[in-house]
């Protein structure tokens, strides 16, 4: 299945594990009606508070296997050994079909391959953090993580930080309110509203 690039546009965050992307793009949500979030698949387990079909569609890992042979998605990666995340689609064709603008939450090798994908109709942010002590401080305060995981996710961020420069858009979040203004000024340009 392939889908129509005519049918609509894109907004594509990514950000190392920890820098606010997720706090800008559910600020954005609220503050845009015009935007849908693309729900991402996954083939990890739905954490406490998580739930099927809003935060991710759960697919375990031989479900997202599954899904790649059928070419299912738009883009997927093995982001860490049997952590698949992807973009199904259907998914997008969803979003589209209720009118509405894509925005997609997505790590820094997905939204690399989401904007080679949707090309001039995708405008693509990456998220940098002040410095990478400060990611690292954050990523401790949630205290979500194994000490192992924290190791994990800052080599990982080392390697995405490399990345920036593949984005349309870098904004530094160093302060969480001016990031969400000049994020949301440069979207409403990008969709003329």
């Amino acid at each position: 299945m392939s889908i129509s690039l005519a049918k609509g546009k894109c907004i594509i965050f990514s950000a190392p594990s920890g820098a606010g992307k997720t706090t800008i793009v559910h600020a954005l949500l609220k503050r845009l009606p015009q935007l849908s979030f693309s729900i991402s698949a996954c083939s990890r387990d739905a954490r406490e508070s998580e739930i099927h079909g809003k935060d991710y569609y759960f697919m375990g890992i031989e479900g997202f296997k599954k899904k790649i042979q059928e070419e299912a998605f738009i883009e997927w990666e093995e982001v860490y050994p049997d952590h698949f995340y992807g973009t199904l689609k259907e998914e997008v064709e969803r979003v589209w079909n209720e009118g509405k603008t894509v925005i997609f939450d997505v790590d820094v090798f997905g939204g690399i391959n989401l904007k080679k994908y949707f090309g001039e109709n995708a405008l693509s942010f990456f998220i940098e953090p002040p410095s990478f002590e400060i990611l690292e401080e954050r990523l401790r305060k949630r205290q979500t993580e194994t000490e192992d995981r924290i190791r994990v996710r800052l080599c990982k961020a080392k390697e995405e930080m490399q990345q920036k420069s593949k984005f349309d858009k870098i904004i530094v979040n160093n302060d969480l309110d001016i990031a969400i203004q000049e994020v949301e000024s440069i979207v409403k340009a990008y969709l003329n509203l």
